[in-house]
C-alpha cells in the first residue's frame, strides 16, 4: 500500500521486491500493526517523509533463514554522533525511521538493518507480537520515565495503554485511565484490561497521581494531567506529534513537577520490553484487516473507532 502524496489515500500497487544490501535482512511480512504515527505521516503532520512511501513500522515477519523478527520505528542510526555514543541513539540527528524515511511494512516484504531487528519472544503469534513493536516499545520508554510511581494516569487508552496497564499491574502499580468525555466503551475496555479507575479526561481521579503519561496527541491534556499529579510528579508526553499545549498558570508546574517528552526508542528499550514479555504474558485486543483495507484501518483509527490495535494481516497463517 503506497503513499504517493500526503493527505491522499494509500494505493494498492505492485512494486519490485526489495533487495537486501550488506547488513540488511529481507523479511517476508506476516503482519504490521497500525500506529497513530502512521496517521501523522499520511495526514502530513510529520515533515519530509520519503516519497513515494510504504508506511508501517510495527512489523513482524520471517527472514530468508526462517527466523521470526520484529522491525520497529527506529531503522538506522549513524552510530558515531554524540547521541549514539552516549546511549541516546533515539536522538541521532541522522536517524532513519521505518515507514517514514524508510519503506515499511504495509507490503508483502521489506528490508531492514539487521542491527535494528528484534528476535521475538516465543509463544506470541505474529498478530499478538506486532503491537509490541511500537505501541509497546514507545509506551515502555514512557513508562520507564515514570520511575517508581505507584499511581499512574494514562491519558488516552489505546494500543500503548492496553499493553502498559498489564505491565504496571504485574509490578503492583495502579493505573487510572482517562478517555474522551462520554466514551464509556473505552472506559469499560480500560477497566477490563486492569485499570483501577476510568473516566473522562477532565474528571478528577479518586487519588492524587504520582505520574501521568499522555498517549493522545492533544496538548490540552498536558494541562489536565498537571492538575492531577502531586508535587514532584511527572507528566510524560509519549507521542511524536501533539497539538499545541495551551498556556497555564505557573502554579500547576510549581512544586517541582516535571514535563517530559519521549522521542523514538533505543534498542535497549526493546531488549527490556521483550524480557518482560517472556514472564508477563501481554494480551492485546486487536481488529484485523487485510493489506488492501489499510485505508479503512487508518480511517477507523483517525475517527476513534478502534478499540485496542488495528493489525494488517499480510502473510501470516490464519
Amino acid at each position: 500500500m503506497l503513499l504517493r502524496a500526503t493527505k491522499r489515500p494509500l494505493e494498492l500497487t505492485e512494486v519490485p521486491a526489495p533487495a537486501a544490501k550488506d547488513g540488511q535482512l529481507r523479511i517476508r511480512v506476516e503482519c504490521c500493526a497500525v500506529c497513530r504515527t502512521d496517521l501523522h505521516v499520511v495526514d502530513g503532520e510529520l515533515p519530509d517523509p520519503k516519497m513515494p512511501l510504504i508506511p508501517g513500522h510495527q512489523i513482524v515477519g520471517t527472514t530468508e533463514n526462517g527466523d521470526r523478527v520484529g522491525v520497529p520505528w527506529l531503522g538506522w542510526t549513524d552510530s558515531t554522533c554524540v547521541y549514539c555514543r552516549s546511549g541516546q541513539e533515539n536522538l541521532c540527528d541522522r536517524a532513519l525511521f521505518t515507514g517514514y524515511t524508510l519503506d515499511g511494512g504495509y507490503a508483502e516484504s521489506v528490508v531492514a538493518d539487521e542491527r535494528f531487528c528484534f528476535p521475538l519472544p516465543a509463544g506470541y503469534t505474529p498478530e499478538e507480537a506486532s503491537p509490541l513493536l511500537c505501541a509497546g516499545l514507545i509506551g515502555y520508554r514512557a513508562y520507564a520515565m515514570a520511575g517508581d510511581a505507584r499511581r499512574i494516569g494514562f491519558y488516552g487508552f489505546g494500543s500503548s495503554a492496553q499493553i502498559l496497564v498489564q505491565i504496571a499491574r504485574a509490578e503492583g502499580r495502579e493505573v487510572f485511565a482517562f478517555t474522551r468525555a462520554g466514551d464509556e466503551a473505552a472506559q469499560q475496555f480500560a477497566r477490563e484490561m486492569g485499570a483501577a479507575w476510568a473516566g473522562g479526561s477532565s474528571q478528577a481521579p479518586p487519588v492524587e497521581l504520582d505520574a501521568a503519561i499522555i498517549f493522545a496527541p492533544a496538548g490540552a491534556l498536558v494541562v489536565e494531567a498537571l492538575r492531577r499529579v502531586r508535587k514532584a510528579g511527572v507528566v510524560i508526553c509519549a507521542g511524536i506529534h501533539m497539538s499545541d499545549i495551551p498556556s497555564f498558570p505557573y502554579e500547576l508546574l510549581w512544586g517541582e513537577r516535571v514535563i517530559r517528552s519521549v522521542a523514538n526508542l533505543t534498542r535497549q528499550d526493546g531488549v527490556k520490553l521483550f524480557e518482560i514479555a517472556k514472564t508477563t504474558r501481554i494480551q492485546t485486543k486487536r481488529t484485523l484487516y487485510s493489506l488492501e483495507r489499510a485505508n479503512e484501518a487508518l480511517a477507523a483509527l483517525r475517527d476513534g473507532r478502534i478499540t485496542g490495535t488495528a493489525v494488517l494481516q499480510i502473510g501470516a497463517s490464519h
